[in-house]
């Protein structure tokens, strides 16, 4: 049997793989509980969402417990990628350095953040020599 395709999350399935990403492992109570401290939703939307998500491939269910215990299916860092690799093309034309400018010109960046980015920088330009 093919694994199911590993779709785009929806903006409601990204708020619940923060919780998941930020919790650990959850039960659907769980994440309903933490979704209820900053929306207005019910119970079943988001089971109904948690179930939707198990078949984009974008959650992992264990039914060995009870209750079931969700977790991504796949690292934060590997969807984030995604999502970015996507608005790369779609709104940038492939260019990195478009996004990059955009991104930083929107909105301001802590002073860590600025070192990190410089801290990236400079390895991109040791590695093109």
């Amino acid at each position: 049997m093919r694994s199911p395709k590993h779709k785009r999350p929806t903006n409601a399935e990204l708020e619940i793989l923060r919780v998941v990403w930020s919790r650990g492992p959850s039960t659907v109570r769980e994440v309903f509980a933490e979704l209820g401290r900053t929306r207005d939703t019910g119970y079943t939307t988001v089971l109904k969402l948690m179930q939707i998500m198990i078949g984009k491939g974008l959650l992992r269910r264990d039914e060995t417990v009870r209750p079931q215990v969700y977790q991504p299916a796949r690292p934060q860092r590997h969807t984030q990628r995604q999502l970015l690799s996507d608005l790369l093309e779609r709104a940038f034309s492939g260019s990195p350095g478009r996004l990059v400018l955009q991104a930083l010109s929107t909105k301001k960046t802590t002073p860590e953040e600025r070192k990190q980015i410089r801290q990236l920088l400079e390895k991109l330009e040791r590695e093109s020599r």
